[in-house]
């Protein structure tokens, strides 16, 4: 057997854009180029990898099956590229990095301080749901992720998790409303009160951890949407109210700035944390080692400065 990067690069190409023409481009060969080395791969292999029609082009069961196999073999191969181009230097080499949707907003922050002092580092962003971060990391696709705690159903021993920080939750209500005024808001008086919540396993989490009426009410949400800026704009315009996690300083300004108000629930108080994840099978580069410790730092700094 003799498979090549080349061919295995083809096969991603072709089941990623569903076209031998549109793989062609972004290889710059030719269509007809592109074709052999499937076919050179497919009777390696012994496989077909994609049902073909005169109208369709479409991955095979054994295609389907693969693809992901082949992409982490060209993952392993960036890796080590990356890996051996930053052992020059600390202060060189590239960090793919991946955060779900609360991590995520407060990350071009970080990465554009981190700019400053590494600037021959590159750190690129791959923002995602916190489900596909472990993915992703798993894939080999990124060397380090951010986002929330897992569940008992996600922990894998092939993963590290390192604490980052821990936020609690609040509500978000316009300054006329009844709670603005509280100076304890507990969850129960959350009740019957029209709530924005956003889709997904984030805050259906939380429902479980809460009583059997305030759960009903999260779960009953007048309004979900899938993103934290509609569910404020959607509270400023007076739809209700909105659960929210003070994630980034530009989110307390935004609300601060446009007649709202940010009020820690308790009784029980409900916090979320979020770590740093990685392959604990392997080690990371210089460059990698040096953006997590700064991460790290800017969390520690950024939550020691607001506590005062």
């Amino acid at each position: 057997m003799n498979v090549t990067l080349r061919q295995l690069n083809a096969f991603i190409q072709v089941a990623e854009t569903g076209s031998f023409t549109r793989a062609s481009d972004k290889m710059h060969l030719t269509q007809s180029a592109v074709s052999g080395l499937i076919k050179e791969l497919e009777n390696n292999l012994n496989v077909v990898l994609f049902d073909r029609t005169t109208r369709q082009l479409s991955l095979s069961v054994v295609g389907h099956h693969l693809l992901p196999q082949a992409k982490r073999v060209l993952n392993e191969l960036t890796l080590f590229e990356n890996e051996a181009s930053s052992l020059t230097s600390l202060a060189q080499g590239t960090v793919r990095l991946a955060a779900s949707q609360f991590a995520a907003s407060s990350m071009p922050a970080v990465i554009a301080q981190f700019a400053k002092v590494y600037p021959d580092i590159k750190v690129s962003l791959l923002d995602c749901s916190a489900e596909d971060v472990l993915q992703h990391i798993e894939n080999i696709e990124v060397d380090l992720g951010v986002g929330v705690e897992l569940s008992a159903e996600q922990h894998d021993d092939n993963l590290r998790a390192d604490l980052l920080y821990e936020l609690p939750f609040c509500i978000v209500v316009p300054q006329q409303h009844p709670l603005a005024n509280k100076s304890i808001v507990n969850w129960d008086d959350l009740l019957n009160l029209p709530l924005i919540t956003l889709n997904g396993p984030f805050i259906d989490q939380v429902a479980l951890e809460l009583n059997e009426h305030m759960a009903q009410q999260i779960k009953n949400a007048a309004y979900k949407v899938n993103f934290m800026s509609t569910a404020l704009e959607m509270t400023r315009q007076g739809f209700g109210i909105t659960l929210c996690l003070p994630y980034m300083p530009e989110v307390i300004d935004w609300v601060s700035a446009n007649q709202l108000v940010l009020k820690p629930l308790t009784n029980p108080i409900k916090s979320r944390k979020f770590y740093i994840y990685q392959r604990s099978s392997r080690a990371l580069s210089p460059a990698s080692k040096t953006f997590k410790k700064f991460l790290q730092s800017y969390f520690e700094d950024y939550f020691t400065d607001i506590s005062k």
